[in-house]
């Protein structure tokens, strides 16, 4: 699918999509600091930055624990990632109070995270399909984390090599129109 914008916008944003096919070579430590420092510069508000990463690379020991925690249908494509990642945020600001953007702060480093990927040619793909509470004990995060979602990203890998039932899906996918989301002045169903 050939992807179009109906307003201009910088064409970064239709090359990034969401892909599962994935070499398996592991993702370099080097490129996924590039990648958590594209995300360092994110805005948040009140400059909190309350996302926090936690990676396994593919061929290190964690992997594998990483692995267990996705549900069914995202074991087997990801078995080819080559790092996994568990996104958390820290729920409670510095004072005390509740951070409530925090879920919206990070995805805006999810966001810089995925478009860095894109420009370096990986695939990037975020995921809600996984054991929330076991993320959470498994990567040891204190009782005022919260878990976000998860991250598979990789080396471009080849469409035969996923599982049939996942190939015919290996395409960029089109958007809502902005006037199905966008309201002037007031929201409308």
């Amino acid at each position: 699918m050939q992807r179009v914008a109906d307003h201009d916008i910088d064409p970064q944003f239709l090359r990034r999509w969401s892909g599962r096919a994935m070499s398996g070579e592991p993702v370099e430590r080097e490129t996924l600091l590039r990648l958590f420092e594209a995300a360092r510069w994110a805005p948040s508000s009140g400059n909190g930055q309350p996302w926090r990463f936690v990676y396994a690379i593919v061929g290190t020991p964690r992997f594998g624990e990483f692995h267990g925690l996705l549900a069914p249908g995202n074991q087997p494509w990801c078995a080819r990632a080559g790092a996994l990642i568990v996104v958390a945020t820290r729920t409670v600001r510095d004072n005390g109070a509740p951070a409530r953007t925090a879920p919206f702060d990070a995805g805006a480093a999810w966001m810089a995270f995925a478009l860095q990927g894109s420009m370096l040619g990986l695939v990037t793909h975020g995921m809600e399909g996984f054991d929330y509470d076991r993320a959470h004990a498994l990567v040891g995060l204190p009782a005022d984390h919260a878990v976000q979602c998860m991250i598979a990203v990789g080396h471009p890998g080849k469409i035969e090599d996923l599982p049939e039932k996942y190939r015919e899906r290996e395409q960029p996918s089109g958007r809502h129109p902005v006037g199905a989301f966008v309201f002037e002045d007031r929201f409308s169903q």
